[in-house]
């Protein structure tokens, strides 16, 4: 937790020296650097089919894309950047860990069965929008892919005795994921989603069954000039 805090401290530094940048004119052209916030309701999806849909869920992120245009208009365009992501599961697949060696049940008795993660974010998106160099209400498109690097992991349930379990940085949970993302809307009100296509576990079963799920995330992102 502490090198976390140590990073996100870093990253909003970084934004903090980047962000008096964020409308840069180019003659016709600008650039739209900005800072994001996004705010989310998250799901696993391809789950096991034993395991039955994961309980409300949220997702939340922070972090600073740097704009670069393709064209004299500066209606499109491609941005990369780098952020700090919060997701919390409360799902239904119990997981434990016994010396490094990582185990998926399913239980009815459990309950308070939570995930958390701390993940490094880096963007990357081709951008589409009306806006101009002083016009700051338009459309905007903007589609990507998102890499994400786990930083911190927790998975963490009570049994029918009211003990608690937590296990932290689980050997076969898959730190470097990946996503397509978009984000679309007018002025302020954005909607944003991501699609995991890699699983959040490596080589891992239950029962036989190859545990594939994924993460899906739809919600709202907030652009900061």
């Amino acid at each position: 937790m502490k090198t976390t805090l140590t990073l996100l401290l870093l990253l909003l530094n970084v934004i903090g020296s980047f962000a008096q940048k964020d409308s840069l004119e180019l003659g016709n052209r600008y650039a739209d650097d900005q800072i994001y916030v996004t705010v989310s309701y998250a799901q696993f999806f391809d789950q096991p089919t034993e395991i039955s849909k994961s309980n409300f869920s949220y997702s939340l992120s922070l972090g600073f894309l740097k704009d670069v245009i393709l064209n004299k208009q500066g209606s499109i365009s491609v941005a990369a950047g780098v952020g700090y992501g919060f997701d919390f599961f409360n799902h239904k697949l119990k997981v434990t860990e016994i010396n490094n060696t990582t185990a998926f049940t399913s239980d009815d008795e459990i309950s308070a069965n939570l995930f958390k993660s701390h993940n490094l974010e880096f963007p990357l998106e081709l951008r589409w929008r009306t806006s101009t160099a002083n016009k700051y209400s338009f459309w905007r498109v903007y589609a990507g892919i998102k890499f994400l690097y786990n930083l911190s992991n927790t998975f963490q349930f009570e049994d029918a005795t009211g003990t608690t379990f937590k296990y932290s940085d689980v050997s076969n949970y898959n730190k470097f994921q990946y996503g397509l993302t978009l984000s679309t809307g007018y002025d302020e009100f954005n909607i944003n989603l991501y699609y995991g296509l890699t699983p959040i576990f490596n080589n891992s079963t239950i029962n036989g069954e190859v545990i594939n799920s994924k993460v899906l995330k739809f919600g709202l992102i907030f652009y900061i000039l």
